[in-house]
């Protein structure tokens, strides 16, 4: 008999805290018509031991889909507790050619505006590093995607990162208009008329904070890491959400944001089979997979309870098997 998927989760996070061991990529060159390497397309990334076999899929997915992947820049941002220098080596030793940089974010600057949501999971102060990009990241870095690492790209990144913003929006995402909107929101939120009214002059819709292209430059114009914390600091005061990161991002940028095609964003994959919720893609055609949700694929294949899309993320999974562990 098998055991629960609870357990089998339990224990992936446990090995995960451990040494993990990851195969070398293959090395991939840009196209001759690839404009300088000083054109960079700038990712950014949380990075820390319980995902890093995601984040290490998902760095293969964006450079071996690349036809420039030499001009992309990555900032992985860890936790200050983590072991950067371990999570560096790793990195490194799977990528020697890749250009990245990793950064420090310091738990106790989020640590006392995190209320508690329905998942323990989205209340790691790693999951809100998102808000704090304009001021981690390099000031000379005007524009960045930022991933989730339970995700890989079969498209060149670089037509995501062009998305144009405009003038009127700082971040870019695929909106969600037919999910029900009111689902990420309280009833005292939506009972008090100067909380409801913030979405009045709008047509707020749910995106997905996953897969974002931000201009960090009118994020730092506008101060919207603050923005983000007063709703964040209200919460701590009247229940007013319950789903972490999310609805202070919601609350700043719904209905206020640049389009990106639905292909960029098939999130939901991450549906718990154990209870029979494997999901399928959206219609129409696919750039992204994202396995949002409880289940991750390296947590599935390794149970041997995979959902039909978790094959297309072993694909790229670099762990090297425990038989193949150097001496």
């Amino acid at each position: 008999m098998k055991p629960p998927l609870l357990l089998l989760l339990i224990l992936s996070s446990a090995v995960a805290s451990t040494a993990q061991q990851f195969k070398e990529a293959p090395k991939f060159y840009n196209a001759a018509e690839c404009p300088p390497t000083d054109t960079a397309v700038h990712v950014a990334m949380t990075l820390d031991a319980t995902y890093l076999r995601g984040s290490m899929a998902a760095v293969l997915s964006i450079v071996q889909h690349s036809s420039c992947p030499q001009n992309i820049i990555f900032h992985f941002i860890t936790s200050s507790s983590s072991n950067a220098s371990l999570l560096r080596a790793t990195i490194s030793a799977s990528f020697p050619y890749l250009n990245f940089q990793i950064y420090p974010f310091s738990d106790s600057s989020v640590a006392g505006l995190i209320s508690t949501s329905i998942r323990s999971a989205l209340d790691c102060p790693l999951n809100y590093a998102r808000s704090y990009l304009a001021g981690i990241l390099p000031p000379d870095v005007g524009k960045v995607v930022y991933l989730d690492s339970d995700l890989i790209l079969v498209d060149d990144i670089a037509n995501l990162a062009a998305t144009p913003i405009g003038n009127d929006a700082v971040l870019a995402a695929p909106e969600y208009c037919n999910a029900n909107f009111t689902f990420y929101f309280t009833p005292t939120f939506w009972s008090n008329p100067s909380l409801s009214l913030t979405f009045s002059d709008r047509k707020a819709c749910y995106f997905n904070t996953g897969v974002m292209v931000i201009d960090l430059n009118k994020w730092r114009d506008g101060d919207y890491t603050t923005k983000i914390e007063e709703w964040m600091e209200l919460q701590k005061r009247m229940r007013i959400y319950e789903l972490g990161s999310l609805p202070p991002f919601l609350l700043v940028f719904a209905g206020k944001i640049a389009p990106v095609d639905h292909r960029w964003n098939q999130h939901g994959l991450g549906g718990d089979n154990f209870r029979g919720l494997c999901r399928d893609l959206h219609p129409g055609p696919v750039s992204l997979l994202h396995w949002s949700g409880k289940g991750k694929p390296w947590v599935r294949l390794d149970a041997e309870r995979p959902c039909p899309l978790d094959a297309l993320w072993a694909p790229y999974d670099l762990l090297k098997p425990p038989f193949l562990f150097d001496s």
